[in-house]
């Protein structure tokens, strides 16, 4: 956490990918054989087959089969819905089945806790010195002694005007009546909890479970206006119309946009949730040297490239930065005059004010008849 602020600072001057979760590829290149260094890696010390644990859509399937091409090792992709679900059967397999897992930093905090995650061997990561060093040595992993940054995007609001009859310049917008059945928002209760609590002035990692409620019940008060809670492809209903206005992330932002210029991105005055996704291999990882040997090719820049255009996130590969291809550029930093200070990384919290988040999101999804 205390390399943060200087990570957000950076983001103006050194990111070079726009971000989200969703599985719909926002590129269509064709991926080509990788730059960077090949010493020790693309399977010379490894072999067999590789399972990789993420979700669904994270890599070009182009790329995977370059993998295999190169080193003979076998990728058995595997999807999860849910950082939690990932964790789970984590736990029941106690750190086996798979060999790379990629999950957001906050559960991977988690993992580490628990041991059930492998300490990396650099030595086999010859392109390990291509990350970009704004993205270590945050909270989950302030050594980067387990994970490998793959992807970081933050929150957004973004709006068509043409079916939006007011400005929107943060949260409380929102709550406008002239939204009435017509926006759609992420399924992530931490993040659309966090909206009434950023509106309060709160943190997000706010501990107070009498805040936590009272963000709740303003949370109540946006019901009318929700006509979707959905994760998946949401910039799809964006684009089609079904929504005006949604909050997303950062990659459905970067494809409705790129489907439709004329949309209008908002960074909440009110503050933003910032977060980063990262591989890791679990401790009983069947494959690790295969594992060492995926990181390590996925830090190649072109393949990086290849990926970031693919998922549309923030790219963490500083050696990428300078491949991906114009069309992106423009979704790539954040707005000169966007403190630092109003970003935030979502951590995790006790259990007495997760379970505060909990009940509020459900009562809140029921008032929305999600």
């Amino acid at each position: 956490m205390k390399k943060f602020f200087a990570l957000a600072l950076s983001l103006a001057l050194a990111l070079t990918a726009f971000a989200g979760c969703s599985s719909t590829s926002a590129s269509t290149s064709t991926p080509s054989a990788a730059s960077g260094s090949t010493a020790g890696s693309a399977g010379t010390a490894a072999s067999g087959e590789l399972n990789l644990y993420t979700w669904e859509g994270m890599f070009p399937q182009e790329v995977l089969d370059a993998f295999t091409a190169e080193t003979g090792i076998k990728v058995n992709y595997s999807s999860f819905d849910t950082d939690e679900t990932m964790l789970a059967k984590l736990e029941t397999a106690k750190g086996g089945d798979y060999d790379v897992v990629i999950a957001d930093d906050y559960i991977i905090e988690t993992a580490i806790a628990e041991g059930l995650v492998m300490g990396l061997d650099k030595s086999k990561i010859a392109n390990i010195g291509n990350v970009n060093p704004v993205y270590q040595g945050q909270f989950f992993d302030p050594e980067d002694a387990y994970t490998v940054p793959y992807g970081a995007g933050v929150q957004t609001i973004v709006y068509n005007p043409d079916l939006v009859d007011i400005e929107i310049n943060g949260y409380e917008d929102l709550w406008d009546a002239a939204l009435e059945s017509s926006l759609g928002i992420t399924s992530n209760f931490r993040v659309m909890n966090g909206m009434a609590l950023k509106i309060a002035g709160e943190s997000y990692n706010t501990e107070d479970v009498a805040a936590i409620e009272a963000a709740g019940a303003k949370l109540l008060e946006l019901a009318p206006n929700i006509r979707l809670i959905k994760d998946d492809n949401l910039q799809d209903d964006l684009i089609s119309g079904e929504i005006s206005a949604g909050v997303m992330y950062t990659s459905q932002v970067t494809m409705a946009c790129l489907a439709n210029p004329d949309l209008k991105v908002v960074y909440p005055s009110e503050g933003i949730g910032f977060g980063i996704m990262a591989q890791f291999v679990p401790v009983n990882a069947p494959n690790p040297d295969a594992a060492h040997a995926f990181i390590d090719y996925i830090l190649r820049p072109e393949v990086s490239k290849q990926c970031f255009e693919y998922i549309g996130y923030y790219c963490t590969n500083q050696a990428a930065d300078a491949l991906i291809e114009d069309a992106y550029q423009s979704f790539l930093t954040l707005p000169e005059d966007f403190s630092a200070d109003n970003m935030e990384m979502i951590q995790n919290i006790s259990a007495e004010a997760m379970e505060a988040h909990t009940k509020v999101w459900t009562e809140f999804r029921t008032a929305c008849g999600q």
